[in-house]
């Protein structure tokens, strides 16, 4: 049975809630299968990414339950000491 969705014909957008999660595995050449909206850390330490529209990677340290509002399109193994880390859609 699935929940009643009074959104559902409702246009996303991109402040909107994610709708869908998935685990990111970091990799140093592999762009992410999904383009995320936000991505969540559930151990703490640094991500090294390259957003959508961005030339070149930065690291950002995150807290251990941080949300980053950031649309990445590579998330590096190297560099990456965070854990758990989950991409919202």
């Amino acid at each position: 049975m699935s929940a009643f969705d009074r959104y559902e014909n409702h246009v996303p957008a991109l402040a909107d809630p994610a709708r869908n999660a998935f685990a990111i595995a970091p990799h140093d050449s592999q762009p992410l299968a999904i383009l995320p909206k936000a991505i969540a850390a559930g151990v703490a330490g640094r991500v090294v990414l390259r957003a959508v529209d961005s030339p070149a990677d930065v690291t950002v340290t995150l807290a251990a339950g941080q949300i980053l509002p950031i649309r990445a399109l590579y998330i590096r193994a190297a560099g990456t000491t965070a854990g758990e880390l989950v991409g919202l859609a």
